[in-house]
């Protein structure tokens, strides 16, 4: 999902203040920023432009469709879901058959499932506990209660395993954590074999908090039904042998699951639209009152679906190279209705790119939800071929309209199909969607990052690969998962160049799709494809904690006589903190207007230059273009020469304490 900047406005009025004050003393190249305002976006290498769209039709049509003969996937597992929405009381009734295949070499006696609405059974859950009952901007409010209960649990002879069924906590031991069920199978499941469960289950749907729950007549069901843990076999994610990969629902964490095939027929009031994953594979059927969908998905790993009577639908076909055909359907809140063009082209720009860059869209639906106003818990989050938009807040949204729009599909790519583990591995979906939203918004809308301000947000960097929730705050997670994350991926594509760098995404969603990768993965696509060892910047920046700071340390000059003729000689002292970057350029600048630049490639931890020259050297600065995206003090980039050294040091310690300070409270 896609957070928001927080008080972002504030911040660079902060920026802009500071550098009104350092400019006075000199420092002003400490902050030169390459960032773009594009207040009238121009499209350079843009998609294929997007047809008009379509006058909305009047009624959601039923389209319905047929699944293709291909499998992408192993299909672990293959639900035939019945859902009944009970709006008045904002309850779920539903009824699943699902089937589990061995997908190892060895036989199987358990099985988990995931309960996830149990994370807001109580306030002493896990989740309350770690997110202390919020998530990005979202707070739960007294009606954000809810529920999951296993009614029936039964083999198909019709034998009850319920008794069987018992919630386990590996992750924290909290008794009153019901969000992962372990059942113990009478009999064991052979490799290659199936194992078929029928149960009976009900929901009760909070007050809309962390992807889930209801906001008046709105419906968003996210994480609903019992969902199988994922088995992995030997070598995935560097197993050394095969077993279940089970995890709590956490305060940080998303989701992981296995691909399969998803049958699934939604009964809802007869004046309800439905969004949901997939397609329709039969048409809607409306009796007393109500309606009954029933939609089809496979080569997916979760099944999302909303509903809202006010919806208004618009659909779109949308065709290009790497997207051999998709209907685009939108289900907009009144309030953004007038935004459908908007909507449309930001998702047809994302589509078109990702396809462009990474690989095929296989899938031939893609559902585009907006929320209403108040709904913004549900906002901002990827299903397989589903995703919401921000709620419809703002009756005048900015480029955060395009922006989430585009982070979302992106996710169709690194959650959707490459599927990481985003329990342990959280970076590799979120801060790779990140990373691709950047292209498409430069790319599109002409709306550039500010790398710089951004690295400065990482006043407390930690390790990428780790459990989502040894994070020890939301905003510690987002700040490095999202931003940090993001920051490294740029940083190698600064080293390899923007072609090297497609090449490695496009490696590695080819390789890696449907089938689970680790950071271990991801690194050796990046060595294989530029045939150089990596392991000193991913253990410095992803399985370590390290930014990657470079400073002028210190200016010394001094006349000397040279045939005769007084020269200086200019002494400077460059330093390297932290993690290594690659080779950072740096600037001396003389009196006659002698600029000398020089590369120095970083590796060590400080360099030392000793020029002699017939004028004084007025200032150094490193990395002036502020190139290296890791560095995170860009302060002490810059020094004069003629500052004496107490001066010198007191507005750099004392200028770099107030920005960190700052940053940090600014920063998510």
């Amino acid at each position: 999902m896609n957070p928001r900047h927080a008080k972002r406005i504030l911040l660079f009025l902060l920026a802009a203040a500071i550098i009104g004050v350092t400019a006075k003393e000199g420092f002003g190249n400490a902050w030169v920023s390459q960032y773009t305002f594009a207040s009238a976006p121009a499209k350079k290498d843009a998609a294929p432009k997007p047809r008009p769209a379509a006058p909305a039709p009047a009624h959601e049509p039923d389209n319905v469709m047929q699944p293709k003969p291909v499998s992408l996937s192993k299909r672990v597992s293959e639900y035939h879901i019945d859902v009944t929405l009970q709006e008045n009381a904002h309850m779920l009734q539903g009824e699943q058959s699902v089937t589990w295949t061995n997908p190892g070499k060895q036989q199987v006696s358990e099985l988990y499932f995931h309960l996830y609405p149990n994370a807001f059974r109580s306030k002493n859950t896990t989740f309350m506990r770690e997110s202390g009952g919020q998530l990005r901007e979202d707070k739960a409010s007294a009606d954000s209660t809810g529920y999951m209960n296993l009614l029936s649990l039964e083999t198909t002879e019709g034998y009850s395993l319920l008794p069987r069924l018992h919630f386990v906590q590996p992750d924290d031991g909290n008794p009153n954590d019901l969000t992962l069920a372990k059942l113990k199978l009478p009999t064991p499941v052979a490799p290659g074999k199936s194992v078929t469960l029928r149960m009976k289950f009900e929901v009760k749907l909070p007050q809309v908090f962390a992807r889930m729950g209801y906001a008046g007549d709105f419906v968003m069901a996210g994480q609903w039904f019992p969902k199988l843990a994922v088995y992995e076999t030997a070598g995935t994610r560097g197993r050394a042998t095969e077993g279940w990969n089970v995890h709590q629902y956490h305060g940080n964490s998303e989701f992981y699951s296995d691909f399969g095939i998803y049958s699934v027929k939604i009964n809802v009031p007869s004046s309800y639209k439905v969004a949901a994953t997939g397609f329709q594979a039969r048409a809607s059927v409306v009796s007393d009152k109500r309606k009954t969908y029933q939609f089809y998905a496979d080569d997916v790993h979760d099944f999302g679906w909303s509903a809202s009577p006010d919806f208004v639908y618009s659909e779109e076909p949308f065709s290009t190279t790497g997207v051999p055909g998709v209907r685009i359907k939108l289900y907009l809140d009144p309030l953004h209705a007038k935004y459908k063009d908007r909507y449309l082209h930001a998702a047809k720009s994302a589509l078109a790119k990702y396809a462009q860059w990474y690989g095929e869209y296989p899938y031939t639906t893609l559902s585009v939800v907006v929320p209403p106003k108040g709904g913004n818990g549900a906002g901002g989050m990827e299903y397989p071929t589903l995703i919401t938009a921000f709620a419809a807040e703002s009756d005048n949204p900015g480029y955060d309209l395009e922006r989430t729009v585009v982070h979302e599909v992106g996710h169709q790519y690194w959650y959707g199909m490459v599927a990481s583990n985003e329990f342990e591995e959280a970076w590799l979906d979120e801060g790779f969607t990140s990373y691709a939203e950047d292209k498409v918004m430069e790319s599109e809308y002409g709306v550039t990052p500010n790398l710089p301000v951004e690295s400065s947000y990482m006043t407390d960097p930690a390790p990428l690969k780790q459990l989502s929730w040894s994070y020890h705050s939301n905003n510690h997670y987002a700040e490095n998962v999202y931003i940090r994350a993001k920051l490294v991926l740029v940083g190698i594509e600064k080293q390899v160049g923007d072609a090297t760098m497609r090449k490695i995404m496009r490696t590695y969603f080819q390789k890696y799709k449907f089938k689970h990768p680790s950071t271990a993965d991801f690194q050796k696509v990046v060595e294989t494809v530029t045939k150089t060892k990596w392991n000193d910047y991913f253990s410095h920046f992803v399985y370590g904690d390290a930014m990657s700071d470079y400073s002028v340390a210190a200016i010394h000059v001094t006349p000397v006589k040279q045939d005769g003729k007084t020269q200086y000689e200019s002494v400077v002292l460059i330093k390297r903190t932290g993690g290594s970057a690659g080779p950072v350029s740096v600037m001396l600048h003389f009196a006659d207007g002698t600029v000398m630049p020089k590369v120095w490639d970083g590796q060590d931890a400080h360099i030392q230059y000793k020029i002699v020259h017939g004028s004084k050297l007025l200032w150094a600065a490193v990395d002036p273009q502020n190139d290296n995206v890791l560095d995170n003090k860009h302060i002490n980039n810059f020094m004069k020469a003629d500052l004496d050294e107490k001066t010198r040091t007191r507005w750099s310690v004392g200028l770099s304490k107030l920005v960190e300070t700052l940053f940090s409270s600014l920063a998510w």
